[in-house]
């Protein structure tokens, strides 16, 4: 299949041009492996950065959930990170790392939001917290739901005492660099 091939087979699941979570793992199964172990890993915590109102860049911990088979970034009312998204859809999601010599590994995705509003997919996604974690937000409503959608991911892992580095873009391959 050619990179032209490729690129249309994305873009006819996806006609925005950013894949859901289940589109980006089948196409970017590597860098989906690393993230999905480092948010686990982490407690599901992991860095959002977004763009602040005057342009400099936030960066804001929170704990994205995978639900019905994609990723949303939910959270308190009333926060500066979500009114960034609100204001401009861009964002990167980075797993956080404690480790400076990346033994484990480590993520990051980019992408753009879409602020979902359907009470139905709210209350569902509500009851899954409660059933997952226990906290209990059924019955509230949602200032923002957003649903993330991937363009672009990277991942580094150690493998044999070398760094290798994979990226993906929307409509490519997964493509491995391998730095030492």
């Amino acid at each position: 299949m050619t990179r032209r091939d490729e690129a249309d087979a994305f873009r006819t699941w996806h006609a925005d041009g950013v894949a859901g979570w289940e589109q980006f793992a089948a196409h970017a199964p590597a860098i989906a492996e690393v993230f999905l172990r480092r948010h686990a890993a982490t407690g599901n915590l992991c860095m959002l950065g977004t763009l602040r109102p005057d342009g400099f860049p936030r960066i804001s911990p929170m704990e994205p959930r995978f639900f019905e088979g994609d990723l949303w970034l939910a959270g308190m009312p009333h926060t500066a990170k979500f009114d960034d998204l609100a204001r401009d859809p861009r964002f990167t999601l980075h797993t956080a790392t404690v480790d400076t010599h990346v033994s484990d590994g480590d993520a990051k995705l980019w992408g753009t939001v879409e602020d979902v509003h359907d009470e139905a997919l709210h209350q569902r996604f509500a009851e899954a917290v409660y059933a997952e974690i226990g906290l209990d937000i059924r019955g509230q409503p949602f200032e923002h739901c957003y649903q993330a959608g991937i363009t672009g991911a990277a991942a580094v892992t150690l493998l044999d005492g070398h760094l290798d580095v994979t990226t993906w873009r929307e409509g490519r391959p997964e493509t491995v660099i391998r730095k030492h």
